[in-house]
């Protein structure tokens, strides 16, 4: 029995060398999954019809995503250290199928309910597990080239499954049907690539807890700097995800999934276009540059809005998904800036539940506003929300400075 106990803890054998290969499955993987996560947002104006609910009920589909993510945050934030990146990895992957085939039957809102919940772990496991990995699989001399090759996968992972979606709802036949066909596919296929993946770990089941939300002292004063940025750059994002179909149907008179999908596609693309471009730009300068960048986007989606025009939301969306994308990024870089290796995925974990609060909640908000006032009054009054907190923000842009 004790040689039993011995053998659990021991430490396992050397991973293997990190090579081109594992490197190219890791950013598959992290890809193909994130595409999942954001397939249905294209179709909700196809949902609404066939199962009859309005804008409120979608904003409530696309926040119980966001309870999902914080619930797979906190539970499997550290398995990974003990158990294995790849084990965790396998798991994401099987919960975005689950949620891809729940979607394929698709005979009841019950169905969507929870593939959105399934969808919403397998989006926060990746998001505290993946990262790590496509960095751990980098072959020496590459660590740059990772670093942007995951944000490209997060964040352009996103963005390629709304225009996905809507590119196949539009041309190919069954359009609640394909999407999900397809993505399950390459699910499939992702999970035979993770073979391929280096896993670095080597820790023992005593590695394993909770990563439960938590805030070191060394990174309170930076939290706070950056957290304006973590709550109106992932408000915008709920915002378009949950509630861009709908307005860009009913106020703007635009009813194709293709152009749907490619607006809320160009916001997540701005954003992982503008991390890997700025990136070497210093933190004070891309907090200040994203924040004015989101608030002159918030002032585009009102008169988008307001004029009914289709060019000034597409504008609004760029510049929206640029300033998302630089405060978001400048926010986590400067935290873990000052934190200790040991606390890091504590302050990370914090970061990433705030986003996803703010992502829903405002979301929904929203979309209980537009039952009273319109969709289109209902999303400038929330514009105006963002913009202000934005200009609070700036306050704090000169924390930035000893980290850059």
């Amino acid at each position: 029995m004790a040689d039993e106990t011995a053998a659990a803890h021991q430490p396992r054998s050397e991973p293997r060398a990190a090579t081109g290969w594992g490197l190219a499955a890791s950013v598959y993987v992290f890809t193909v999954v994130m595409m999942g996560t954001t397939l249905p947002t294209p179709l909700y104006p196809i949902f609404e019809q066939r199962f009859g609910f309005g804008t409120a009920f979608t904003t409530q589909l696309f926040a119980i995503y966001a309870v999902g993510v914080i619930g797979a945050l906190i539970v499997f934030g550290r398995l990974s250290d003990g158990l294995g990146r790849r084990p965790l990895l396998r798991l994401g992957v099987i919960f975005s199928i689950a949620s891809a085939v729940l979607f394929l039957i698709g005979s009841h809102i019950g169905l969507l309910l929870t593939g959105r919940v399934l969808s919403g772990l397998a989006a926060g496991i990746f998001t505290s597990t993946a990262t790590v990995t496509v960095l751990e699989n980098a072959p020496a001399g590459r660590e740059r080239l990772a670093g942007s090759l995951a944000t490209a996968a997060n964040m352009g992972g996103l963005g390629l499954g709304i225009l996905t979606s809507g590119l196949l709802a539009r041309f190919a036949p069954a359009p609640l049907v394909t999407p999900f066909l397809v993505n399950a596919i390459m699910l499939v296929i992702a999970g035979v690539a993770l073979l391929l993946v280096r896993d670095r770990t080597r820790g023992g089941a005593t590695a394993v807890r909770l990563q439960l939300p938590r805030i070191p002292a060394s990174a309170k004063r930076m939290f706070a700097a950056a957290s304006p940025g973590a709550i109106t750059g992932f408000a915008v994002c709920g915002l378009y995800s949950a509630i861009a179909p709908s307005f860009i149907g009913q106020t703007l008179h635009v009813t194709s999934t293709a152009v749907t999908g490619a607006v809320v596609f160009l916001l997540f693309g701005a954003s992982a276009t503008a991390q890997v471009l700025l990136r070497g730009l210093s933190d004070r300068r891309l907090i200040i540059g994203g924040t004015v960048t989101m608030i002159v986007s918030m002032g585009a989606l009102a008169c988008a809005l307001m004029a009914g025009s289709l060019p000034v939301l597409i504008a609004s969306a760029a510049l929206a998904g640029a300033g998302q994308g630089l405060v978001f990024m400048t926010g986590m870089r400067a935290i873990t800036a000052v934190t200790a290796p040991e606390h890091r995925t504590e302050a990370t974990t914090s970061y990433f539940i705030l986003a996803y609060v703010f992502m829903s909640v405002p979301a929904i908000g929203a979309g209980f506003l537009a039952a009273e006032v319109g969709l289109a009054d209902a999303t400038v009054i929330f514009a105006l929300a963002v913009a202000v907190v934005c200009v609070a923000g700036l306050a704090g842009a000169r924390r930035f400075e000893s980290v850059t």
